[in-house]
């Protein structure tokens, strides 16, 4: 059976330099900018890219990154910005939290127990 991956996730982004600066202290991503109003990432596992925008970002898709240290990388995010939205839960086969960029964007983070 042939399945379709995820190729590109593409993101709004309310600000580009803090979107770049959040998304490179807290998960070591890299970026290459396309004109003043694009930037996409790579390093993250998949690629994707952010774009400008000057309108509210509300109900975006949900992406879930891994990560072996669910305190570390939380403590990561708040420091550079990032608010939580929902603390750390566990669900059957590990624990997740979710938090929102500096743009609004909201992800989640989890583990294995």
């Amino acid at each position: 059976m042939s399945y379709t991956p995820i190729n590109y996730i593409e993101f709004k982004s309310t600000d580009l330099k803090a979107t770049k600066t959040f998304y490179s202290q807290v998960f070591g991503w890299s970026f290459t900018d396309y004109g003043d109003r694009y930037t996409a990432f790579s390093d993250s596992g998949v690629e994707g890219g952010f774009e400008l925008s000057n309108e509210p970002i509300t109900n975006g898709v949900l992406v879930v990154l891994h990560h072996l240290n669910l305190i570390n990388i939380k403590e990561k995010v708040l420091k550079s910005g990032g608010k939580i939205s929902v603390d750390i839960f566990s669900f059957p086969g590990g624990s997740r939290f979710q938090f929102l960029d500096p743009s609004g964007n909201e992800l989640a983070v989890w583990c294995k127990e």
